[in-house]
């Protein structure tokens, strides 16, 4: 996708070196960060500068190439394997792709290791690119009806960051969006501002600006007065961790916005690939729920009247504050997912179905 009418991925790998887009520092400054230890790759999954679990376990799969590059060593190796697990524990995607990488280095000679490992995580990269490019045409059928239907703006609500800059490129909730407007079909999105760092906000608008698609940032509590008075057509969603009864975990304030789309006859979506399906854990009481920094609610960043990104405490000094990063949405209040093998209901059935 662009920035500044350039073409960009969220991740790359060029002379040794991983270089990420520093999303902690957008939308008010675009910084080409290089990753060039396995710590640094940690850091980066730990502090946000990339996010969004294909983009976590993409970050991943480099960070083991950068640990053979550091020390190409088996113990070492199998040490930053469970560092990169533990960085941030709810995405599925940053342990799938970890497993999958060392399940390809297993056995392997030192002297071949290296370009293997490399081979994979650009396999793992391109795969996603793939499977969101393949979301976005399932879930643009969905678009399309209800603009035939219309004969209208399709309003779109949307929540946190599901976009190109959470994936690799097309992203999951956007890529029927992107594949919409590059169609001619009139998107307006609602943008959920997505507290406390404000995904939506800062990057969801942001990546929609530059694409040129139409969207409207609200507060996290406005969704529900909009589907009330008919101003939104459906809701796509990503997710972080999906379980295989169609239980959806994503970040905090999904749930909500589910309860509200069902209220008012709303549909709502949830846009995912299959590296995001969890097929172990059967209750979602089990998903390890991130609990993050709490000065990430009682902290805000912004630029000032002098051009200089500032953090103010916005709460009392001896307020105590709670920052759950994610909840569940049970699948009986969501309309459908959407995968890169096609639109199914969410149940175990209905992935089954598409993931034989």
């Amino acid at each position: 996708m662009r920035i500044e009418n350039k073409a960009y991925r969220t991740i790359w790998f060029e002379d040794s070196i991983v270089k990420i887009i520093d999303q902690t520092k957008l939308p008010h400054k675009f910084i080409i960060k290089n990753l060039k230890t396995v710590m640094d790759a940690i850091n980066a999954i730990k502090t946000m500068e990339v996010r969004g679990a294909p983009l976590i376990g993409a970050t991943a799969a480099y960070g083991l190439v950068l640990s053979i590059i550091e020390k190409n060593d088996l113990s070492f190796l199998k040490k930053s394997s469970e560092d990169l697990i533990a960085s941030r524990p709810t995405a599925i995607n940053l342990k799938w792709a970890v497993d999958r990488m060392m399940k390809k280095l297993s056995g392997v000679n030192n002297n071949d290791i290296l370009s293997i490992a490399l081979k994979e995580a650009k396999a793992i990269v391109e795969e996603d690119v793939s499977f969101c490019k393949n979301i976005g045409l399932n879930g643009l059928k969905i678009i399309q009806e209800i603009f035939a239907k219309k004969k209208d703006t399709v309003n779109i609500l949307t929540h946190c960051n599901a976009g190109w800059l959470a994936t690799i490129d097309w992203g999951t909730a956007t890529s029927p969006i992107y594949h919409a407007h590059q169609k001619g079909i009139k998107v307006h999105v609602w943008v959920d501002e997505t507290r406390p760092r404000n995904q939506g906000a800062n990057l969801t608008s942001y990546e929609l600006n530059e694409e040129g698609v139409p969207n409207t940032v609200i507060t996290d509590n406005a969704g529900g007065i909009l589907m009330q008075r008919g101003q939104v057509d459906m809701c796509i969603v990503g997710t972080d961790r999906t379980l295989s009864n169609g239980d959806v975990c994503n970040k905090i304030g999904t749930y909500l916005k589910a309860l509200a789309a069902k209220d008012n006859n709303v549909p709502f979506y949830v846009a995912l690939p299959s590296s995001t399906i969890d097929w172990n854990i059967k209750d979602h009481k089990k998903i390890p729920i991130e609990e993050r920094n709490s000065e990430e609610l009682s902290y805000v960043e912004g630029i000032d009247k002098n051009n200089k990104v500032t953090k103010v405490r916005i709460y009392p000094k001896k307020s105590k504050s709670m920052n759950l990063a994610f909840d569940v949405t049970p699948a009986k209040y969501v309309t459908g997912l959407i995968t890169e093998k096609g639109i199914c209901e969410a149940s175990e059935k209905g992935l089954k179905g598409l993931f034989k």
